[in-house]
């Protein structure tokens, strides 16, 4: 028997064809729009603090994706013989297999969303945190947008899979094209004609949608973005000129930053107990010592990245932030956190925001002038870094260096009265490391409180009012540059580590 290929090819222009491709359309657009949507608080869920948050995540991810399709739609279309009250909604097709296809997809999608939200790193979070933004504004303009890009060519899949499974809602007798296309067979036996022809229709949506999403997945991918050029005239990179004057900060009151009887532990591990620092208002502190001799721990602790598990943080002698044992008497201000800047170890810059954009970011969220002022002074701060050149540039396509410089001008956007730098230079190579300490020494000279961990000692001595010495979690050493050099003489620890 000789295949009809006129009668095919005159399926493709059938209204039935065509109104049942429109169908599939509405329903799998709608069905991957709320999916997303819906999948994203899913995950959001599954990551809560709260156990039983997370445990009704995880039993929706379970139970869905364990049911089979065809079930759940005959299940949902015949849902109104046990109530009655849905059968206006759920008698019609197009609704119950849009409710049938969503419970499921959002399922799937959920796990698709979690494993792009594990892809950002801890340090988003903390940058977003550092720079005052709410646990919303993190999710929106920084995790979101980076989750999403991670999660779109899975996503992208997803959606040529319901484009498929819509052909399963014809088992209630909606009329899409898989149900259009038996209709016609059953009435000319040309079975095979008419599947090519039904076939046509899926591959055509397919293809048109899957062309689209690769569109918004270019589009969305910040690492194909190229820099535009700066037309406004910027210092050459090599010059690093950092104002002095641009913020007063007076050097007298009460303590600028305060710990009292900080204790944190690991579980069993205790990192530090019963220690106190206080640290004068534009005071240079560098803070020095072996790896694993709680360092990084205590300057996290002082604005909030790690939860004490005694003591009390005093920011001019306001109670800031308190243990686990003294926070049910103390009710701090969240505000104060803007008062404090911090720079990362790994820069954690934005890497879905130009330079320019990451320096921005803080001041825009917090309504700190209008958009132009505020790009404005955010040109500015690159400027003293010598980043003004590569303002539009994203992180990826800056140095080491050149990040660090960005993140020390968006930490010091937000005008804080504190500086906190984590080993600013310690991801850096050799030859990047001197442009950072010198805006670090630039910065020193500015009447600006700052402590700083780090393992430069020759900086350390020349830049700091005071050097502290950790080691197993207690202070060993705590005086002026100038005594630690001369201590080290007659202390063969402080000689060991001490190099200069």
């Amino acid at each position: 028997m000789a295949f009809d290929w006129s009668y095919t090819i005159g399926l493709l222009w059938s209204a039935d064809f065509w109104n049942a491709a429109l169908t599939v359309v509405e329903l799998s657009v709608l069905t991957w729009v709320l999916a997303v949507i819906l999948g994203f608080f899913v995950a959001l869920a599954d990551r809560s603090n709260l156990r039983i948050v997370r445990k009704v995540a995880a039993l929706y991810v379970w139970f869905f994706r364990s049911l089979p399709l065809l079930v759940l739609l005959i299940f949902v279309y015949n849902l109104p013989q046990a109530f009655p009250s849905t059968s206006g909604l759920l008698s019609i097709p197009f609704i119950s297999g849009l409710i049938a296809l969503v419970l499921s997809e959002t399922a799937y999608i959920a796990e698709i969303h979690r494993g792009a939200l594990l892809a950002v790193g801890k340090g988003q979070y903390e940058a977003g945190k550092v720079l005052g933004l709410a646990s919303t504004g993190i999710q929106r303009k920084i995790v979101v947008p980076q989750s999403l890009r991670i999660a779109l060519p899975s996503l992208a899949n997803e959606f040529i899979s319901i484009v498929k499974l819509t052909s399963l809602v014809s088992v209630i007798s909606l009329a899409e094209i898989l149900l259009v296309g038996q209709r016609y067979y059953t009435q000319n036996f040309l079975v095979i004609e008419t599947m090519v022809a039904v076939a046509f229709y899926y591959v055509l949506i397919v293809t048109v949608f899957d062309t689209g999403l690769k569109a918004l997945e270019r589009h969305l991918d910040f690492s194909r973005r190229l820099a535009s050029l700066t037309t406004e005239k910027a210092e050459p990179n090599g010059a690093i000129a950092i104002d002095t004057e641009g913020d007063a900060f007076t050097v007298v009151g009460p303590p600028a930053i305060r710990l009292e009887r900080g204790r944190k532990s690991y579980g069993t591990h205790e990192v530090f107990s019963d220690l106190n620092l206080s640290v004068k208002q534009g005071e240079v502190i560098s803070i020095i010592g072996p790896s694993g001799s709680g360092k990084t721990t205590l300057i996290r602790s002082l604005n909030g990245l790690e939860a004490l598990d005694q003591g009390i943080v005093y920011l001019e002698e306001k109670p800031f932030l308190a243990g686990a044992e003294e926070s049910r008497s103390i009710r701090p201000d969240s505000r104060d956190a803007l008062r404090i800047g911090m720079v990362f170890q790994n820069f954690n810059l934005f890497p879905h925001k130009t330079a320019l954009e990451n320096v921005m970011m803080g001041p825009i969220y917090h309504k700190r002038g209008t958009r132009h002022n505020v790009r404005k002074e955010a040109r500015q701060q690159l400027q003293q870094v010598g980043m003004l050149v590569h303002e539009n540039k994203y992180p990826h396509q800056l140095s080491g260096g050149q990040q660090q410089r960005v993140a020390i001008a968006r930490a010091l956007a937000m005008h804080p009265s504190i500086m906190l730098f984590d080993e600013p230079t310690s991801a850096l190579d050799p030859e990047t490391v001197g442009e950072v300490l010198r805006i670090m020494a630039g910065l020193a000279k500015s009447g600006r409180t700052m402590i700083i961990v780090t393992h430069e000692m020759k900086f350390a001595i020349e830049v700091s009012d005071r050097i502290i010495f950790m080691e197993g979690g207690k202070v060993v050493f705590d005086g002026s540059p100038e005594l630690l050099v001369e201590k080290r003489k007659q202390d063969e620890r402080l000689a060991d580590f001490v190099r200069i």
